[in-house]
């Protein structure tokens, strides 16, 4: 009895870092199940404005790393601020440093690797704990959400 509901309380914690509405489709691309998380509006909105839906709908396979819409916030990032195509291009530049093209779980990722962005630079992830964090900046808060075309890993920063 004592198992069983220390199981239910587990269960209640985990699910209480997920999302709201992060029920993934494996069966949809990345943008589509970000939208549906509900908290990646502003993540949206950016690979739009930015030019990238198309490619981030493509065959992949793609590992994004997706700030929700609080952490876009916490950055101060305004999108009606990029008015003119090298605005956008920057905001492009920004998105695709958060993208990996090829798929990366978290089973994969150990502490002390790095990976090569999209955007040409490069990531480091370090473990601890159960924890990953990446640059030191960015914790995996919710992570290998499936998409058709790759892995979303929700990130706070």
């Amino acid at each position: 009895m004592n198992k069983a509901i220390a199981t239910l309380i587990l269960a209640s914690l985990l699910l209480t870092a997920l999302p709201l509405n992060a029920a993934a489709d494996e069966t949809e691309d990345i943008p589509t199940n970000a939208q549906a998380t509900g908290v990646h509006n502003t993540l949206v909105d950016a690979v739009i404005q930015a030019g990238l839906l198309e490619t981030l709908q493509g065959d992949g396979p793609f590992t994004v790393f997706a700030p929700t819409d609080a952490a876009f916030e916490a950055a101060g990032v305004d999108l009606s601020t990029f008015t003119t195509d090298e605005d956008n291009q920057s905001l492009a530049n920004i998105l695709t440093y958060h993208v990996i093209a090829s798929s990366v779980l978290a089973a994969d990722v150990t502490d002390g690797m790095t990976a090569a962005t999209v955007n040409g630079a490069t990531l480091s992830f370090a473990v601890a704990d159960g924890v990953v964090t990446i640059n030191d900046n960015a914790e995996v808060t919710t992570a290998d959400v499936a998409a058709s075309n790759g892995v979303i890993n929700v990130i706070d920063a």
